[in-house]
């Protein structure tokens, strides 16, 4: 990564609904791709979310997935989380969990969070926002 990330303002629901689709991809750490949603977060306090998806792309288990959906819930009293990958359940299956990590401290200011990670031919592992898929 080339530049230097600096929080400019709170993360709301507001700022996330205006991206339903990018016009630019970054690279980030992992072999990760980013949309302008997925830049946003991580220009705004949250690259650490970025860098948890980044950090157990090499696991076996992340690998196997084409596709991954991941959500961010966050108890806002006592700033912690968990952030937890499915699979998103393949035909009729149920969803599958194929990782989880708990967050001991964090700020993220919203109670929940979801980003998807598709494996691009071209590009490598795509992170967006679901209202830019």
């Amino acid at each position: 990564m080339s530049e230097t990330l600096t929080s400019t303002h709170a993360i709301n629901r507001n700022d996330l609904a205006q991206f339903t689709g990018t016009t630019q991809y970054y690279r980030w750490l992992g072999g990760l791709v980013l949309t302008d949603g997925a830049h946003f977060l991580a220009s705004n306090g949250a690259a650490w979310l970025l860098d948890v998806l980044a950090s157990v792309q090499s696991l076996p288990s992340m690998r196997a997935e084409e596709r991954q959906f991941w959500t961010l819930s966050v108890d806002l009293e006592q700033h912690r989380g968990v952030i937890v990958c499915t699979d998103g359940g393949k035909g009729l299956q149920r969803e599958q969990e194929i990782y989880r990590q708990d967050i001991e401290y964090t700020d993220f200011p919203l109670t929940e969070i979801k980003l998807f990670a598709f494996r691009e031919a071209g590009l490598g592992r795509v992170v967006l926002l679901p209202s830019e898929y």
